[in-house]
């Protein structure tokens, strides 16, 4: 399983990290250059998004289909939390039949819904636990 962690790197300023290598720059709206924890939710959501319906897509409108997925949601401050997040996902389907549009309308739709454990985790909740431990003890 792959461990992620993040480290401070300054005044509400972070890198994630992963065992794979990969690195993220976080850090509130007021820092340049970083994404928000709350940006990188709604971005994971996307990518997860476009992950589950990629090899649908593939088979519907070829290997070298183009996708964007736009995502928004503003943030309620009074409660802290992101009440409505919205995707849209932009495809070229001109050269399909409008019989052939709804099918993958639905085709995306039942991917995303049944493999996008990013999606289905925000939909359904999740229980949450946070520790803290002493790193000067070994």
């Amino acid at each position: 399983m792959t461990e992620l962690w993040v480290e401070r790197t300054g005044v509400r300023r972070y890198t994630g990290r992963s065992s794979r290598g990969a690195e993220v720059l976080v850090g509130g709206e007021d820092v340049e250059g970083v994404f928000t924890p709350g940006e990188l939710m709604k971005i994971a959501l996307a990518a997860c998004s476009g992950m589950a319906s990629d090899v649908p897509l593939q088979r519907r409108l070829g290997e070298d289909y183009s996708t964007t997925i736009e995502v928004s949601g503003a943030a309620d401050r009074e409660q802290e939390r992101y009440p409505l997040l919205t995707e849209r996902m932009k495809l070229d389907l001109s050269g399909l039949s409008e019989n052939e549009v709804s099918r993958v309308l639905t085709v995306v739709e039942r991917a995303i819904d049944q493999v996008c454990t990013v999606g289905r985790t925000l939909k359904s909740g999740t229980k949450v636990t946070f520790e803290v431990s002493d790193a000067g003890v070994s």
